[in-house]
């Protein structure tokens, strides 16, 4: 099993990286490999709706969002952190999963996708709303935990004060770590559903 976790923070070490941390533990005692990518301050552009991705495979933009696509091809379950902005996740992540995601023409379907949201206060649900709808378009089971995907803190390290969050973390990858090695024996045993030729309709 591999997972890939995208930190979509400009504080490497931050409370983001705290949260991630605890989902990290879980994955090692469970022989599960981890995958990192640090957005932290790099520049990351906006989808630019060239569709050239759509002939070339991959996006025009030669960055970091290319550097990722491999190694989410490969990935098991994807795991996508952020600090909340105005509710919202930060724009920098924003712009890499649009373009990670509408440039990739691999199937998604059966990854297993967790969003985490870290904020001072509010907005965690927000946020955590805004990042599932990546995985549900994609056809991307969603793991769950025993409260929805966050973790408090404001100044650097205050999160590892928040104990029920770092518990909901700690619920968060033992669920995955299960979903992911479910799906792997049912596409073992029964593959993946059948999948029908896209449909697309325009309403005007």
């Amino acid at each position: 099993m591999k997972v890939l976790i995208v930190n979509g923070s400009p504080h490497r070490d931050g409370n983001v990286s705290v949260a991630i941390g605890e989902l990290k533990k879980v994955f090692a005692a469970e022989g599960v490999e981890v995958e990192n990518v640090e957005l932290g301050i790099k520049r990351v552009p906006g989808c630019l709706g060239c569709y050239t991705c759509k002939k070339l495979g991959k996006c025009v933009v030669e960055d970091v969002v290319n550097e990722a696509a491999d190694k989410f091809k490969e990935a098991d379950g994807l795991v996508v952190a952020s600090p909340v902005y105005y509710a919202s996740p930060n724009g920098t992540l924003v712009s890499f999963l649009d373009r990670l995601f509408f440039s990739t023409p691999f199937d998604k379907r059966m990854k297993v996708g967790a969003s985490v949201a870290v904020a001072r206060r509010g907005g965690c649900s927000a946020t955590f709303d805004v990042l599932n709808k990546y995985f549900t378009i994609s056809g991307m089971p969603i793991a769950s935990s025993q409260y929805w995907n966050s973790v408090h803190g404001c100044t650097p390290g205050e999160a590892e004060e928040d104990a029920e969050g770092l518990q909901t973390m700690r619920t968060l990858a033992k669920n995955m770590v299960f979903l992911m090695k479910s799906i792997a024996l049912g596409k073992e045993k029964y593959g993946l559903p059948e999948k029908e030729q896209l449909v697309q309709t325009n309403f005007i």
